[in-house]
């Protein structure tokens, strides 16, 4: 029997899913797809500062699920940057939160920008 599949938590999508040279082609060779998770594992660890453990917990994984996720993203990111492709960011196994702080912590923007307001 297959394992059930377990969501990851996150706070809220990029504001912009694509990033790279202007002056790029549209063929696929040039594409570097980032998940969602992974874009998330990014913005926890290395803009939030969040430990790996801390990160896990916000996204409802194991801490080496996060730390696998987290190599993955770190290696497209390097790609796009060193080879200039294109990096888009859709798609993976995640499950938005619904910006009441259930299940999201410190991390959480949809819940911090809620309450500036």
């Amino acid at each position: 029997m297959a394992r059930p599949r377990k969501w990851r938590n996150v706070c809220r999508l990029p504001e912009s899913n694509r990033f790279g040279p202007l002056d790029s082609s549209a063929d696929a060779k040039n594409h570097v797809i980032m998940t969602v998770d992974e874009y998330e594992t990014i913005r926890l660890i290395d803009l939030e500062g969040f430990t790996q453990e801390e990160c896990a917990t916000q996204m409802n994984v194991a801490r080496s699920t996060v730390q696998g996720i987290y190599i993955g993203a770190r290696k497209k990111l390097a790609e796009s940057l060193v080879e200039g492709k294109v990096l888009s960011i859709e798609g993976g196994e995640y499950r938005l939160c619904d910006g009441l702080g259930n299940g999201c912590g410190r991390g959480c923007h949809r819940h911090r920008h809620r309450h500036r307001r």
